[in-house]
């Protein structure tokens, strides 16, 4: 694997022409690679999020993070970027495929790019993620512990989200799911629930759900940090994006 890349901010078009700010990383080499979209989690566009597009990167594609919360203004921090986006129960579902559409153009603009397109999201960044494949043509999601897909938040909860299960006859491509057993959003209840939904529609996915893992088991810089499951489940995500993006 050669690991080679160029890694930095660049500006995207996002939904309604809105100028966004956004994380690319880029293989250096000539061979012809697909891209992925990386969908932070609800805490923000943060360092973890930027590690995870250098990786793939590493692996030969190339990625961008378009920071969901740009529109809180440049030279806002982006902890205070997120508090004021969580403030208001987090992006609406409108605006986040547009700025997905967007991150996804870019990608297929750059040198070399064969023209396919994943996307994959953490958390808040999992249900986005099933919401860009209901609404937008990808060729492959990773859902990573996406909640409220099945089920609406309990009340309190500081995410403002409708279930999208109702979408699921216009999903684009194959998904994969990633979940914990000790997870309470989504439970794996919610998590069969919709394996069924998608069984009974032929659509394609493949779900796994590891045990001794909770909720965000794939971050490093967390305590809910589980290695086994982060380990097993990136050979998932690499298996699954070498099948159907063709790095």
């Amino acid at each position: 694997m050669n690991d080679s890349m160029w890694a930095g901010t660049v500006t995207i078009s996002g939904h309604d022409k809105a100028e966004l700010e956004a994380y690319l990383a880029r293989p250096l080499g000539d061979d012809p690679r697909g891209g992925v979209v990386v969908i932070h989690h609800l805490p923000g566009y943060d360092d973890s999020t930027k590690e995870i597009v250098r990786r793939f990167a590493a692996h030969g594609y190339a990625a961008i993070c378009p920071n969901l919360y740009s529109r809180e203004g440049a030279g806002v921090s982006p902890d205070d970027q997120a508090a004021a986006v969580r403030a208001r129960g987090g992006v609406p579902d409108e605006q986040l495929v547009g700025d997905v559409a967007g991150a996804a153009a870019h990608l297929n603009s750059l040198d070399h790019a064969n023209g396919k397109i994943g996307v994959i999201g953490y958390c808040s960044g999992g249900r986005q993620t099933f919401l860009a494949a209901c609404s937008l043509q990808i060729d492959a999601a990773v859902d990573c512990y996406g909640a409220f897909v099945v089920n609406e938040p309990p009340e309190q909860f500081p995410l403002k989200a409708t279930p999208l299960i109702s979408k699921a006859p216009d999903l684009s491509c194959p998904l994969l799911g990633l979940f914990g057993a000790e997870d309470s959003h989504p439970t794996p209840d919610e998590v069969a629930a919709l394996s069924a939904e998608l069984q009974k529609l032929g659509k394609e996915h493949e779900f796994h759900t590891f045990p001794d893992a909770g909720h965000a088991f794939f971050s490093v810089d967390r305590p809910a940090y589980r290695p086994a499951a982060a380990v097993a489940g990136w050979k998932k995500i690499f298996d699954f994006y070498g099948r159907h993006l063709g790095a």
